[in-house]
């Protein structure tokens, strides 16, 4: 048995999220698949004075009856795009929430910088954290501009362009080679062109390669990182029919990405990358281009399944049925 095909998203009401959602209709529109949605929230407990060492908990039917709005809302945005919607509100730390969610999900998607929605959930919390800990690829939807311009919170949602350009980092490691699985389907599934990037430090001589000889040719490293990248884009793609542009380039993992996201649609990044893409997730170049990239980001973390993985999976998230009523999904 196979993950369910289905998208998890979160929403919170806010324009972040909102745009997310829409990215995440057009992706399961391609795909053939379903969308789950899901509003989550926790209540703090606060010490009651007049109780001796006890705690006194809010009452959370206000908040619950908000987030089924939320939900309510998200559904209706989505009810005419031919895609099967369900919806459940659940108690507990969003991130939390979505992380164990996604043990049964092919894909999650969230936006960033969700301000001033439903109870000030914060999707940037969710947009760090979900892609570190997650069990299948996670999507991050920046809030931006056909230009790549950070748009504020109280803005209209703007349309989402289609993805005709992606972007995967290579360098060699296993989890950079799952990453590139993965871009080359989401290339079929798009019909997107697809550029497959190395990258190592090489002008500078600083960081990753101090320690090489200033005699060493820039030029025969570099090559020698073609080569490699040449071997394993050649493995993956075989029998694919996906054309996919190579290039080794001298710069960091995090400058370089950042830079082409600007000129493509999205971004695929494996976890634990190392080489020129060191430390690509969980670590400080993963949040740099997570923060900075103009385009959505594809996050494959060392817990997401292989594509050609057919280990069983929990029951499917909830029946694929219209989801009328959030608050009872």
């Amino acid at each position: 048995m196979t993950r369910d095909d289905v998208i998890l998203v979160g929403v919170d009401g806010s324009t972040a999220s909102l745009y997310a959602l829409d990215w995440a209709v057009e992706e399961a529109a391609r795909r053939g698949w379903r969308l789950h949605l899901v509003c989550a929230y926790a209540l703090p407990s606060f010490a009651a004075a007049s109780l001796d060492g006890g705690y006194a908990a809010l009452d959370d039917t206000a908040i619950q009856e908000g987030a089924a709005a939320v939900l309510a809302e998200a559904s209706a945005r989505v009810a005419d795009r031919g895609v099967p919607v369900t919806a459940k509100v659940h108690t507990g730390d969003a991130a939390g929430v979505l992380v164990e969610l996604s043990r049964e999900a092919r894909l999650a998607v969230v936006g960033t910088r969700g301000r001033g929605g439903f109870a000030d959930r914060l999707l940037g919390t969710v947009s760090s954290a979900l892609p570190a800990h997650g069990y299948c690829p996670v999507v991050v939807v920046p809030l931006r501009d056909a230009q790549g311009h950070q748009l504020p919170e109280d803005s209209e949602v703007p349309p989402v362009p289609p993805v005709r350009r992606i972007v995967v980092g290579v360098d060699g490691s296993p989890q950079a080679e799952r990453a590139l699985r993965y871009a080359i389907d989401e290339a079929g599934a798009w019909g997107a062109q697809l550029t497959a990037v190395s990258g190592v430090p090489v002008g500078s001589m600083t960081g990753l390669l101090a320690w090489l000889p200033s005699t060493v040719d820039h030029e025969q490293v570099l090559g020698d990182m073609t080569e490699g990248l040449n071997v394993v884009v050649d493995r993956a793609v075989a029998g694919t029919g996906v054309e996919v542009r190579r290039f080794a380039l001298d710069g960091t993992g995090a400058e370089l990405l950042t830079e082409f996201s600007t000129a493509c649609d999205l971004l695929v990044l494996g976890s634990r990358g190392r080489g020129g893409f060191r430390g690509l997730l969980l670590g400080s170049t993963s949040q740099a281009v997570l923060h900075h990239a103009s385009c959505p980001v594809m996050v494959v973390g060392s817990r997401a399944e292989d594509l050609d993985d057919e280990s069983a999976t929990p029951d499917p998230i909830d029946p694929v049925e219209p989801t009328t009523d959030p608050a009872d999904a």
